[in-house]
Formats: structure tokens, C-alpha cells, sequence
């Protein structure tokens, strides 16, 4: 694997802390038909594979293996993101993870490397730097002084201002910090 590739895969967020947060909708570890999977196989109980620390104090039907979307177990309260048969069809998934790249992500964090590795770090960095961007942009039309530091932490802290992009980039491993907001005020 390229050396500036795993330099620049840098979630920010575990996945235990993705999870406690609350994300997905409470749906990542659902059970799965066969029919829903690209490999045809049906997964229950997929989520007893994550280590107990990350699941403390949570309701697991709600939080983790709910089968209805729950926005209100997102920590934004919005519902984002596409259907896994979306997915399938998009050609995101492998059949080594068939939930998709938190799956592949929870299994790299614990230590598993594989095929599938490279690709998954592309597609989080490429995600990552295009809604970034994004939200910042739309962080900074909201401020008047951007050498305002007052004004600066409360819109930045505001998280009335796209909740779905900040909930979209919390299932991917990151959330927004002051110096990557700082970094690209500084950069455009």
C-alpha cells in the first residue's frame, strides 16, 4: 500500500466512538437477508462481532441492529445516507464486508488487513475532503468576521448548520475541528 495513502487516512473518530455518538440510524448491524447481500448469504447477529466496550450503555436494538431507521438515534437527528442495496448496485460493497466501509472499518481498527484495504482508504479520504470542504464553506457564509474568534466558535459549534453533511462525516470517522476549519480558512 502507498505510504501517502495510509498517511492521509486519518479518521478522526474510532468506531466505538462513531457508535456511541450515534449514527446509522441504528440500522449498520441489522439483520440481512440474502437477498439484500451482494454475496447472498443471510447475517444475523453481525454486530456480537464488535468488542463489548463499544456497545456499553447502549440499547442494541435501538442503537445498533434496529431493522426500522431511527433518526432520532443519529446523534445529528437527521436521517442521512443511501439504502445498502444502493450500495450493492453502486459496487461499493465486497463480499469480505457486506455491510459495507464501517463494517471494513471496525475490522481494520481491530487489526485486520486485507484486499480491500486500499480502496476502502480511498473512498474515506475522498468522502472526508469533499464534505469537508463543503461544510466549512457553508460554516464560513454564516460568519461576518472571520476574525471574529466569538463568531467563529459558534457557528462552528452550531450544529444547526448542515447536520446531515456532520452526521454523514461522523459515519465515516470524522467530525469537523477547529484546526481543520482554521486550516482551510487559511488554504482557500
Amino acid at each position: 500500500m502507498e505510504n501517502n495513502l495510509e498517511k492521509d487516512f486519518k479518521p478522526n473518530l474510532t468506531p466505538k466512538e462513531i457508535i456511541q455518538f450515534g449514527s446509522f440510524g441504528g440500522t449498520y448491524f441489522r439483520d440481512l437477508k440474502a437477498t439484500e447481500t451482494i454475496n447472498k448469504k443471510d447475517y444475523t447477529d453481525v454486530w456480537k462481532e464488535l468488542p463489548s466496550d463499544w456497545l456499553e450503555g447502549l440499547n442494541i436494538s435501538k442503537s445498533i441492529s434496529s431493522q426500522k431507521y431511527l433518526k432520532k438515534s443519529n446523534k445529528y437527528n437527521v436521517k442521512c445516507g443511501t439504502s445498502l442495496e444502493d450500495w450493492n448496485n453502486s459496487g461499493w460493497i465486497e463480499s469480505i464486508d457486506p455491510y459495507g466501509w464501517f463494517m471494513w472499518y471496525c475490522r481494520y481498527y481491530e487489526g485486520r488487513r486485507c484486499y480491500d484495504d486500499e480502496r476502502q482508504m480511498k473512498r474515506q479520504i475522498s468522502f472526508v475532503n469533499r464534505w469537508r470542504a463543503n461544510l466549512c464553506g457553508k460554516i464560513i457564509n454564516k460568519i461576518d468576521d472571520l476574525n471574529d474568534e466569538n463568531q467563529i466558535n459558534e457557528k462552528l459549534y452550531n450544529f444547526q448548520i448542515s447536520p446531515g453533511i456532520r452526521q454523514s462525516l461522523q459515519h465515516w470517522g470524522y467530525v469537523l475541528t477547529k484546526e481543520d476549519f482554521m486550516s482551510y480558512i487559511n488554504n482557500r
